[in-house]
């Protein structure tokens, strides 16, 4: 997934890229077919469980990973298990913000699908 708008697939959805220094910020029209993705006021507050079922995810497969590359699951190691899990949930945080977004519009909004030819500069 490219982040494109999810009518046309060619206009980006973000302003930047996921690691830049400036504040990520979601284009309110898509730049090609002028789709609206802000779809109703709040829309994007249902993006948050999508983001957290990805921290989820990403938690249980860092913790996993450390226990099979070698780091055992005793009370000693508790404090490296947290400490890694923070540093990889930090670190993907700006792509859980923006897939999150990305999942909700593309898979989980009803009536929004792909129209071949929409992409007509406006």
């Amino acid at each position: 997934m490219q982040c494109k708008c999810p009518r046309c697939r060619e206009g980006a959805i973000f302003t930047g890229s996921a690691y830049s220094f400036r504040l990520q910020k979601t284009n309110i029209n898509c730049p090609v077919c002028n789709l609206k993705f802000e779809r109703e006021p709040g829309f994007f507050y249902v993006a948050m469980f999508v983001s957290y079922a990805m921290n989820v995810a990403e938690i249980i497969t860092i913790g996993v990973a450390s226990y099979v590359l070698g780091l055992p699951l005793v009370y000693e190691n508790l404090w490296y298990y947290v400490g890694l899990i923070l540093f990889g949930v930090l670190l993907c945080s700006p792509i859980n913000y923006r897939y999150s977004r990305v999942i909700l519009l593309h898979y989980l909004t009803p009536g929004l699908h792909y129209v071949p030819g929409s992409g007509v500069r406006n």
